[in-house]
This record gives structure tokens, C-alpha cells and sequence, in this order.
């Protein structure tokens, strides 16, 4: 697979999904830019427009840039996804087609693994449950009573030892947490005792800390037989995909107490959380916002510009992904 190459041409270029301040003015006069928030958006373009488009800026999981809005782009050369996961992105296909796939690692890792650390922390501690109380005026006439969570007797247990993994795990040794994990293959970067099987790791900890990307291999991977391996004291955190847990095995678990709280950043449909969820005192939940932050948001959407810049100004692509037959820089 070659470099892109301008030339004296104008390069069209598709926004697919949200469009923010970064993506819609981050290309210069050389680039023509069209958009498209929605699928249905992406079907009223004009086959002469379609005809046109060399690169797509794919700007949120919620749209899916899947074999049959790929192959409506004969000219497509690259995919520049927002986000770490790309599983709304059929990167099969596209490498197939000599499509190049770029995603956004780095920049969010630390952001996340904020997110997953405060999760956790909240989720034990009933950081939420306090916040009402003090609301509510309780504390002026009742001393609040004890939390049953915390960090001091955990072990963790982190499903997936990525960038991501490996930052939450920093942040578990700084609060002297013992840390192991489970993924399909060891890592080579670091030193915590690795478990190829799930269910033995869920039997030797009391808390799971989900951060795999989804798709087909890791769908429900967390799942009824999980949560009773976990046991009674068992907390599940996922700052992964909604779609790596087995949402109604969960509300089971946590109603018959099988296992203890979660806390979730994730949901199987979003927006859609199950009422049953809702209702739970031990249970956490936020709007996916493990990257939502200004400066981070920031950081994706400039990577995403940046990979496509790359790519047509003849150099390569910055961060691709494993699927694209192109060695990056």
C-alpha cells in the first residue's frame, strides 16, 4: 500500500457522525469538506458527491462505517476513527480494499483510566449515596453510616491489559491494590500474573475492571458464569463497550446479590439504560464520559484531522490500526 499524494485537485473529504469546532475547520482550502451526522444523511448524498470522497472522519461509535457505507465510496483511500475502539468500523473489509484504518490511541489513555480509577472508587465508597445524603439534610440529624466497599481488602482483577490496562493498573499500584489480569495473550510490558482463563481469574479476585474492545470476540464475555466466579463481595467497573457485558446476567447478579455493585460508563444500548439499573442504590452509572473531557475531546478530534493530513499530503498514517496493511511511523 502506497503513501496518499496530493495534487493540484481539491481533496473531497466526509465528516460521518457528530461534527465539532476541530473536525469542520481543521482542513485547509485544499480539502472540499461534506458531512454527514446519520446514516440516513450519508444516503442523501448526491452519487456524484459519494463518487468524489477519498478520506472519511468517522466522529463517534454511534454511526458505523460498516461493508455497505464503505463500499458506497469507490474512491475512499482512508478511515480516520474517533476513539480507541474501531468496532463500528469494518476493518476487514477495508483492508480488503487497501483502505487505510486510523484510530486515536494515546492521547485518551490517561483520561480513561481516570475515569475507571474514580468509577471504582465511587462504586465502593457510595460516593453517590453520600452526596444524597448531605442533599437531603439527613447528616444535620443522623451520623452517616458506614460504607461496606473499599480499596484497602481488594484485589483487582483488569480484563484486557492494554495502554488503558496498564494505566488503571498504575493507579491500583499506587493505592497498594494487588493487581492480576486476563487476556488472550501475555503482555510482554508488564510484570502481574497473567490468567488465560476468565472464570479462574474471577474465582481469585473480588473485583473486575472491564477495558477490551468490543466486537464479536468479547461479546457478553462477561456474563452470568463470570459474576458467580466473582462472588458475593464481587464489584464489576467497565470502561470498555456496553456490549462485553451481559447486561440482564448483571441485573440478575446484582438483585439476587450474586455479586456486590458495579459501576458502569458503558450500556449495551446507548442511550438506553435498563429501568432496572436505575433503580439500584449499588449501582453507578455514567453517560459514557470516560474521554469526555475539553482537552482530551480535543486531543481525538486533532489526531483524526491529523491522520488524514498525513495520509494526503503523501506521508503515512500516524496511528493506524492492527487490521491495515501499513507500517506507521
Amino acid at each position: 500500500m502506497s503513501t496518499g499524494s496530493i495534487s493540484s485537485d481539491k481533496i473531497d473529504l466526509l465528516i460521518y457522525g457528530p461534527v465539532r469546532p476541530i473536525l469542520e475547520n481543521g482542513f485547509s482550502d485544499h480539502f472540499v469538506v461534506h458531512k454527514a451526522e446519520t446514516r440516513g444523511d450519508l444516503e442523501r448524498l448526491t452519487p456524484a458527491i459519494r463518487e468524489k470522497i477519498r478520506g472519511v472522519a468517522v466522529t463517534y461509535h454511534t454511526v458505523r462505517a460498516d461493508k455497505d457505507s464503505l463500499s458506497q465510496l469507490p474512491k475512499i483511500e482512508m478511515v480516520a476513527s474517533f476513539g480507541v475502539g474501531y468496532d463500528h468500523i469494518d476493518a476487514k473489509y477495508a483492508a480488503e480494499h487497501n483502505i487505510i484504518v486510523t484510530n486515536t490511541p494515546d492521547v485518551l489513555t490517561e483520561e480513561v483510566a481516570d475515569v475507571a480509577m474514580g468509577l471504582l472508587i465511587s462504586t465502593l465508597r457510595e460516593f453517590i449515596k453520600a452526596d444524597r445524603y448531605v442533599r437531603s439534610g439527613l447528616w444535620q440529624t443522623q451520623n452517616y453510616p458506614l460504607s461496606v466497599g473499599s480499596l484497602r481488602d481488594r484485589k483487582v482483577g483488569i480484563v484486557g491489559m492494554g495502554r488503558i490496562g496498564q494505566a488503571i493498573a498504575r493507579r491500583l499500584d499506587a493505592s497498594l491494590v494487588p493487581v492480576v489480569y486476563h487476556s488472550r495473550n501475555p503482555s510482554k510490558d508488564v510484570s502481574y500474573k497473567h490468567y488465560p482463563d476468565l472464570i479462574e481469574m474471577a474465582k481469585a479476585v473480588d473485583t473486575l475492571m472491564v477495558i477490551v474492545p468490543g466486537g464479536a470476540s468479547t461479546n457478553k464475555m462477561i456474563n452470568a458464569e463470570v459474576f458467580k466466579a466473582l462472588g458475593p463481595r464481587g464489584v464489576l467497573v467497565n470502561v470498555a463497550r456496553g456490549s462485553v457485558v451481559d447486561e440482564e446476567a448483571l441485573v440478575q447478579a446484582l438483585k439476587s446479590g450474586t455479586i456486590l455493585a458495579a459501576g458502569l460508563d458503558v450500556f449495551a444500548a446507548e442511550p438506553n439504560v435498563p429501568d432496572e439499573l436505575k433503580s439500584m442504590q449499588n449501582v453507578v452509572l455514567l453517560p459514557h464520559i470516560g474521554s469526555a473531557s475539553v482537552v482530551t475531546r480535543n486531543a481525538m478530534d486533532q489526531l483524526v484531522v491529523d491522520n488524514l493530513k498525513s495520509w494526503f499530503a503523501g506521508k503515512a498514517p500516524l496511528t493506524p490500526v492492527a487490521e491495515t496493511p501499513f507500517k506507521g511511523r
